[in-house]
C-alpha cells in the first residue's frame, strides 16, 4: 500500500489515494485545480481523508492549505471571479453535483475559524442558531443540544450558569471553544478547522488541542495550522502544502520523522518557510 499520495496529471487510482489500507476514505480530492480569476492558487491535488480522523494541513502561508479548506464547503463560492477544475467527493458523491444543494452541504460540515466569532447573543443562542435556521425551535430538543454540545467541548461546567448572558463575555478560550459547540450542535459528520489556535494563549491552545482529539471519535476533522508541533500533536495524517501543490501526504509521525520529499524535510526542519 503506497504511504505518499503526489500529484499526477493523470488521476491517481483509488487504491493509491487511500492513506492507509484500513482507514475508510470520507473526503477525496481528485486532480483538484483552483482560480481565483486568471491566478491558479491550487494545482492538480489528489489525495483522500479518512473518516473519524484528524488531518492536519501544513506549509508555508500561501501555500493553498485555506483555500483547498474552504473548498470542502464550497465557501469560496462567494468570492467573485472563482473556478474550479477536477472534483472533491464526500463519502463518495462530488460536493459539485447539480443536485447538491449548497446549504444542505454545509449542515454536513461544521467550520471554526482563525478568529473565534461568537455572535452577540448569549451563549444558549449562539449554540442553538444552526438549528433555529433548520426551523428546530422545540424547547427540549434545543435544552438537550445546548447540554450535550457545551459538554462535548468541555464548557457545561464553566457556563451552564450563565447560558442566557451575553457570549461575548467569555475569556477568548472559551469563545472558541463555544464556536465548536455551536459548529457541532446540529451533528455534522466533517469539522473544519482554520488556524483554530492562533489567537489563544498556551493554556487555552492546550484545551482545545485536547478537544480536537476527543472530538475525532465523531467527526472527521481537516485542521490547518502553521504550527508544525500543534499538528504532531493532534494530528493522525498530515499534508503538506508549497505553492499550491501537495508535496506529500502520510501518517503524522512518517512525515516528522522520514519526509520522502526534500522540499518536506527543509519546511519540517525549519530551512525555509
Amino acid at each position: 500500500m503506497n504511504q505518499q499520495i503526489k500529484n499526477s496529471t493523470e488521476q491517481v487510482p483509488s487504491e493509491v489515494m487511500s492513506p492507509s489500507s484500513d482507514m475508510e476514505t470520507f473526503i477525496k480530492v481528485i486532480n483538484f485545480n483552483f482560480f481565483y480569476g486568471k491566478k491558479q492558487t491550487l494545482f492538480n491535488i489528489n489525495f483522500a481523508i479518512p473518516t473519524k480522523h484528524v488531518t492536519s494541513f501544513i506549509g508555508p502561508s500561501g501555500s493553498g492549505k485555506s483555500t483547498l479548506l474552504r473548498n470542502f464547503n464550497r465557501m469560496n463560492e462567494l468570492l467573485p471571479g472563482v473556478r474550479h477544475e477536477g472534483d472533491i467527493a464526500i463519502d463518495g458523491k462530488s460536493i459539485f453535483d447539480a443536485s447538491i444543494e449548497i446549504i444542505a452541504l454545509r449542515r454536513r460540515i461544521g467550520m471554526v475559524f482563525q478568529k473565534s466569532n461568537p455572535f452577540p447573543r448569549s451563549i444558549y443562542e449562539n449554540v442553538v442558531f444552526p438549528l433555529r435556521i433548520m426551523g428546530r425551535n422545540k424547547r427540549s430538543l434545543l435544552n438537550e443540544t445546548v447540554e450535550r454540545s457545551l459538554r462535548s467541548v468541555a464548557l457545561w461546567d464553566e457556563v451552564k450558569d450563565r447560558l442566557h448572558e451575553n457570549a461575548l463575555g467569555l475569556s477568548g478560550g472559551q469563545m472558541q471553544r463555544l464556536c465548536i459547540a455551536r459548529a457541532i450542535s446540529s451533528q455534522p459528520e466533517i469539522l473544519l478547522m482554520d488556524e483554530p489556535c492562533s489567537a489563544l494563549d498556551p493554556i487555552a491552545t492546550a484545551k482545545i488541542e485536547e478537544l480536537i482529539v476527543e472530538l475525532k471519535k465523531e467527526f472527521t476533522i481537516v485542521i490547518v495550522t502553521h504550527s508544525m508541533q500543534q499538528a504532531s500533536r493532534v494530528s493522525d495524517l498530515t499534508a503538506f502544502f508549497n505553492f499550491g501543490k501537495l508535496i506529500e501526504f502520510d501518517h503524522t509521525h512518517r512525515i516528522f520523522t522520514a519526509p520522502i520529499e526534500k522540499q518536506t524535510e527543509d519546511y519540517i526542519t525549519g530551512r525555509f518557510g
